[in-house]
């Protein structure tokens, strides 16, 4: 670091990626307690598990191969090869990925974008409760972790990839390249992996499970709002000055940025991230009828129908724009599980994927003839653009490799677990030693209570 100025700008760029990080940490616990509330108590400790072992699967994963993907693929395969000096500097053995007192950018970075990819797991994870296994959902966390959502964010959110550059793709805060690529995902692999048991009656009928602890399931969406909001701060680069990006920013006044390096402030995105949100917590009461669960995670899809373009709306745009998302995504969630007999356990599937393909759809509309990117030549904002993109993240990357996934492991009779296990839960069957401690203290207290003595000790 040359000069007092460029060491204060490193240290302070490195202690706010920190910060977003611990915020974002929230995203996976509130998803942790949400699937635990909605989850019926003999799954519970199955539902964390597989929850909690996301973590190290993919952060591995992602450490190996999934960071050196965004910096090779850019415009990988089709507008170019594989980016090879960006990618060796990303590698394992490269001298950016570990300690260097000289580079103290590239971990916290990559630790944020970690973040994400958990994120997109865990919507994945939410879709599949207590019916699949737990080694089925890892390989599936690893594949969407750390490969096709990573691929998606090199060509849709790269400064210099090529759906920004040639389709005009514009997603400043991820409808698409988290939400809506998960939620096709997810969408893939309940297609083969079926319906809990009892969820539909004889006649097709579809049954409500309610949520086994609502104030849990309540106190994860909240989580998830905050670190949603942490999110938001990890998707702009704090402090830049204009000849960091070859000049194209004019002025003498350093900036923060979006992802795409185009000017913003935390002042526009809090003003839009807030009003997203209670745009779409109003429009999910009306449409629900004051349906609690729907309410709560209307809230959620509001943001995400706005995110594409929460850096450039006006805060009433980005309130309509969260209100109009939900009552097409609440519409669309009833009408697919009647029509197609599919069992979304969470709403997964609509609150991050429909709605992700709707925000990047109106924004097209809404910001037609706008920048996607600070740089010449690329190609502006467009609906064409943006639906085309919808569908690359939705379908192209989500669901064809989520549905051919499970399609191979239902083949190979390691995707579902069998219908006495389904029945008696998960977490008799994996986790025999929790349950028989549980079942010898139970005996124990019985027997004293019968028996009028105390326990052993």
């Amino acid at each position: 670091m040359d000069g007092n100025l460029n060491a204060l700008t490193t240290v302070f760029t490195e202690f706010y990626y920190w910060v977003t990080v611990v915020f974002m940490f929230l995203i996976h616990v509130g998803f942790c307690m949400y699937e635990v509330g909605a989850s019926r108590h003999r799954n519970h400790m199955h539902t964390l598990m597989k929850n909690i072992m996301i973590i190290p699967l993919v952060t591995v994963t992602f450490f190996f191969f999934g960071w050196w993907i965004y910096w090779a693929f850019p415009n990988f395969p089709f507008f170019g090869g594989l980016n090879h000096e960006a990618g060796a500097a990303n590698l394992p053995w490269s001298q950016n990925m570990a300690t260097n007192l000289s580079d103290r950018i590239t971990g916290v970075f990559w630790a944020a974008f970690l973040l994400f990819s958990w994120t997109a797991a865990s919507i994945v994870s939410g879709a599949v409760i207590e019916r699949i296994r737990s080694s089925a959902l890892w390989v599936h966390a690893v594949m969407i972790g750390s490969v096709f959502w990573i691929i998606d964010a090199a060509w849709g959110w790269h400064a210099e990839g090529w759906m920004v550059k040639y389709l005009g793709y514009h997603d400043a805060y991820a409808s698409g390249v988290i939400h809506a690529i998960a939620g096709g995902y997810a969408l893939g692999v309940i297609m083969v992996l079926g319906p809990r048991l009892g969820k539909f009656a004889a006649d097709g009928t579809p049954r409500d499970i309610p949520p086994h602890n609502p104030w849990m399931l309540t106190i994860g969406i909240f989580l998830i709002y905050s670190g949603f909001w942490g999110f938001y701060a990890a998707c702009n680069i704090p402090v830049i000055s204009p000849e960091g990006i070859g000049g194209l920013l004019t002025g003498d006044t350093w900036t923060a940025t979006n992802i795409y390096l185009a000017p913003t402030s935390l002042s526009a995105i809090t003003f839009n991230f807030l009003m997203s949100l209670s745009g779409g917590l109003m429009a999910a009461y009306v449409v629900s009828k004051g349906d609690a669960f729907w309410t709560f995670s209307g809230g959620l899809a509001g943001i995400i129908t706005a995110s594409a373009g929460n850096d450039l709306y006006h805060p009433i745009q980005a309130m309509l724009v969260g209100a109009v998302g939900v009552v097409i995504v609440y519409n669309l969630h009833y009408w697919v599980e009647r029509r197609f007999k599919l069992d979304d356990a969470v709403g997964a599937v609509a609150v991050h994927g429909y709605s992700g393909i709707v925000g990047l759809i109106l924004a097209g509309f809404l910001l037609w003839g706008a920048p996607s990117s600070p740089y010449e030549g690329y190609a502006t904002v467009n609906p064409v653009g943006q639906t085309i993109g919808a569908v690359i993240m939705f379908g192209v990357l989500g669901w064809l490799p989520g549905f051919l996934i499970a399609k191979m492991q239902a083949a190979a009779g390691v995707l579902r677990i069998p219908v006495e296990v389904e029945l008696q839960g998960l977490d008799y069957a994996e986790h025999h030693a929790y349950e028989e401690a549980k079942a010898e203290i139970i005996a124990a207290d019985k027997a004293a209570l019968n028996g009028g003595s105390v326990p052993a000790e």
